[in-house]
């Protein structure tokens, strides 16, 4: 059997430097350290950081007074930062950098008075953050469909900004659909949706050419790691989301001369090598990485946590 590895997979670097966030406040700090959602949707991450002593809690109401409290790379309404400061949490803020551009790109068009069109997935915590951090009226559009549904004139001034998990590939219709209904809008450029969303389903696009099954690694939770698999199905090749390679079904690769891997911006490589271990147990495996987008992306640790090194 070949394998094709997808180039760009896994782990982003908003990602990375949330994980490392909480590396970090662990050893600053010690055990237990409080993390509001999940830090990023995968179980694997998730496990490895409680069983340092991290402690997963939905809401603050969980988290006792006092204690070091990390907002998620998702980001939080700012309801939960004013109930933290209330409540003299040691908040740290985790929620990635390109999450909280749009953040401010939104706060920025409600401040001129526009409407704001929130392009996202009803429920997804991004999205719910990022309805909390724009004062002012914001609609979420999930799709085409309920563009043509909004109950706005034609001349209402708006501006839209979308959901990083999102690719331009995924939002470009639903903004041809806003662009036609409405004469009043403005929206950030292209380039500023997630560069990692973007690569990951570009690399998946050209993969899916080469191989007779995708698998994609990542979360059942994980709102990018399966739109990478739905880019596979529409790209006419069977396509199958595990967690790791205990999820692996050898009736799915049976007849597969090529198989391709990729892995979703919150999946670890470590699930990779999973994946592939579980391959090898199936027979002999030859292993090549698709040439692709090397990412040299760095996000800047907060300053409290700048100095503290992980073992």
């Amino acid at each position: 059997m070949r394998v094709i590895l997808a180039q760009p997979r896994g782990f982003c670097a908003g990602v990375v430097r949330a994980i490392e966030i909480v590396d970090r406040a662990l050893v600053k700090h010690g055990a237990p350290v409080y993390v509001r959602h999940e830090i990023v949707h995968n179980r694997h991450v998730v496990d490895t950081l409680r069983d340092k002593g991290a402690r997963f809690v939905e809401e603050l109401d969980e988290v006792p007074a006092d204690a070091v409290t990390i907002f998620s790379a998702h980001g939080v309404a700012r309801s939960v930062e004013r109930e933290a400061q209330a409540r003299q949490l040691h908040a740290i803020d985790a929620t990635c950098p390109l999450v909280i551009k749009v953040h401010n790109q939104g706060r920025q068009y409600a401040a001129s008075g526009r409407i704001v069109i929130l392009i996202g997935h009803a429920g997804h915590p991004e999205v719910v953050g990022t309805m909390g951090q724009i004062p002012g009226r914001v609609i979420l559009v999930q799709n085409e469909a309920e563009v043509a549904q909004l109950d706005l004139a034609a001349d209402t001034p708006l501006a839209y900004v979308t959901q990083t998990t999102l690719s331009v590939d995924d939002t470009r219709g639903i903004i041809a659909a806003l662009e036609r209904r409405f004469h009043d809008l403005v929206g950030p450029d292209t380039r500023d949706i997630c560069y990692a969303t973007q690569n990951r389903q570009s690399a998946v696009r050209e993969l899916a050419t080469q191989v007779d099954v995708l698998l994609v690694i990542g979360a059942p939770n994980s709102s990018n790691s399966n739109r990478l698999r739905e880019i596979g199905t529409e790209s006419g090749v069977p396509s199958f989301l595990i967690a790791d390679g205990s999820e692996l079904d050898p009736a799915w690769v049976r007849d597969a001369a090529v198989v391709g891997i990729t892995a979703g911006a919150s999946a670890p490589e470590a699930m990779v090598e999973d994946v592939l271990a579980a391959l090898r147990r199936l027979g002999p495996v030859e292993v090549s990485t698709m040439t692709g987008r090397e990412e040299t992306a760095q996000f800047r640790l907060p300053a409290e946590l700048a100095g503290v090194t992980v073992a």
